[in-house]
């Protein structure tokens, strides 16, 4: 894992997580737990309305604390109820978290290779409906990762599981003085709670 990127993780502080907030969190603990368990594949798809901002986070964070503490077979995934663009704020500020990113095309729903280590395969980051071919058809869990997907998505084709992990988008804060403080906000949050939720596997 890149130096800066594993500083970055090792200085969150899990202690920050309210306990309602870990109660939460704790489904899908049990949810990865289970899998492991039982030596099955863990296919996390995280859906929000756009697929633009807080499902990248989460997709990309869960596949980094997956590595980082060493639990095996899972794979993240995003989508939204509709495709737009991974907004570029999120490739900035995980850029300045420690991760390495490449645009590897520059059309209207740009395509992002986004790197944490040299050895493992990049993630890779475009806007896509959660029921794209690029994600799983069965045997995942759909995290809703905002209330109006979560409201607006009563039913998930194929998810074992849906479990709604809500954030607070930083969109609200586009094209303001406080844009990039905002979105490294929520990306430290997304990535202390996915801390939390990794370190609790019993492998």
């Amino acid at each position: 894992m890149y130096p800066n990127l594993k500083n970055f993780i090792d200085r969150l502080k899990t202690d920050s997580i309210p306990a309602e907030r870990q109660a939460i969190l704790q489904v899908l603990v049990a949810y990865i737990q289970d899998k492991v368990k039982a030596h099955e594949a863990v296919r996390l798809n995280f859906i929000c309305t756009h697929n633009s901002r807080r499902s990248h986070l989460s997709q990309i964070w869960a596949q980094v604390m997956a590595a980082y503490f060493n639990i095996p077979e899972v794979t993240s995934y995003s989508g939204g109820t509709e495709a737009t663009a991974m907004f570029p704020v999120v490739g900035e500020t995980l850029k300045a978290q420690g991760f390495e990113i490449k645009a590897l095309s520059d059309a209207k729903n740009p395509v992002y290779a986004i790197k944490f280590s040299d050895n493992d395969h990049p993630i890779i980051g475009f806007s896509k409906t959660y029921d794209d071919a690029f994600n799983p058809v069965s045997g995942f869990a759909a995290i809703m990762t905002c209330s109006q997907a979560d409201a607006g998505c009563p039913f998930i084709a194929g998810a074992e599981k849906r479990i709604p992990i809500t954030y607070d988008d930083p969109k609200a804060f586009d094209n303001t003085p406080q844009q990039a403080e905002k979105y490294a906000e929520r990306s430290v949050q997304i990535a202390t709670e996915l801390f939390y939720v990794f370190s609790k596997i019993n492998k």
